[in-house]
């Protein structure tokens, strides 16, 4: 099973909370939506070969909204 890193939505460096500043009706929102509870991203984890050794990778979803909202 792929070990993925683990993504801290609020961190403590940024005095702005990440959640929030996603508004309901935006393209964003929207994209986010879809990604996490629409699209199924399991085939990407059977590509991963970091059970037992290597650093933890960014899961795929995250890498997939870099991609689309840059």
């Amino acid at each position: 099973m792929a070990r993925y890193k683990i993504i801290d939505h609020n961190p403590k460096f940024i005095p702005v909370v990440l959640d929030a500043q996603l508004m309901a009706g935006s393209f964003e929102y929207a994209l986010d939506y879809l990604i996490d509870n629409e699209l199924d991203l399991s085939r990407f984890d059977k590509r991963y070969k970091n059970d037992d050794t290597g650093a933890p990778a960014y899961a795929p979803a995250v890498m997939l909204k870099i991609v689309l909202l840059a």
